[in-house]
C-alpha cells in the first residue's frame, strides 16, 4: 500500500489539529458564556450586529455559519427577549435589517470579556510575533480554501 492509500495520520495532520483547536475554542467559549445565558451562536450574533448594524437575517446566518432557518428562530428569541429590534415590514425588498438594543448592548459587553478572557488563554503560550504569523497563516489556508 503506497503512502497516499494509507489515509490521514490524524498525528501530523494539521487539517485534524485545526478541527481540534476549533471544537476547544468552541467548548471553552460555550463554558463561559453559558453562565450569561449565551451561546456562541447567540454571541456571535450580537458581536456581528454591534460590528454591522442592520445585517439581514440572511447575512447574519452566514457570518454566524448557521442556517437562515436557525438564524430566523434565534432572532426571534433575541427580538422577544428585548436583545434585538426588526422593523414589521422591510424598508427594502424582503430583508429586515436588524440592530441591537441598549439591553443587547450591555449583554454584549459581559459576553465580550468573557470570551476575550477565553481568547487571550489560548494565545498565553504564544509572544507576540508568533500571534502575528499564526493569524496571517490562518488567513491564507481560509484564502486558499476559498480560492480552489
Amino acid at each position: 500500500m503506497s503512502q497516499d492509500d494509507a489515509g490521514v495520520d490524524l498525528e501530523t495532520s494539521l487539517g485534524y489539529l485545526l478541527k481540534e483547536a476549533s471544537s476547544a475554542l468552541r467548548a471553552a467559549m460555550e463554558a463561559v458564556l453559558k453562565p450569561l445565558g449565551m451561546t456562541v451562536t447567540h454571541y456571535s450574533c450580537l458581536e456581528l450586529l454591534s460590528q454591522r448594524p442592520g445585517l439581514s437575517n440572511s447575512e447574519l446566518a452566514r457570518g454566524t455559519f448557521v442556517t437562515r432557518q436557525s438564524m430566523n428562530v434565534l432572532l426571534q428569541a433575541l427580538e422577544r427577549d428585548g436583545y434585538v429590534t426588526r422593523p414589521t415590514e422591510a424598508p427594502i425588498g424582503k430583508a429586515l435589517p436588524t440592530r441591537l438594543t441598549p439591553a443587547g448592548q450591555r449583554s454584549l459587553a459581559s459576553a465580550t470579556a468573557a470570551v476575550r478572557s477565553v481568547e487571550l488563554r489560548m494565545l498565553s503560550g504564544m509572544t507576540a510575533d508568533e500571534q502575528s504569523r499564526a493569524f496571517r497563516i490562518l488567513q491564507s489556508m481560509v484564502r486558499s480554501l476559498h480560492d480552489g
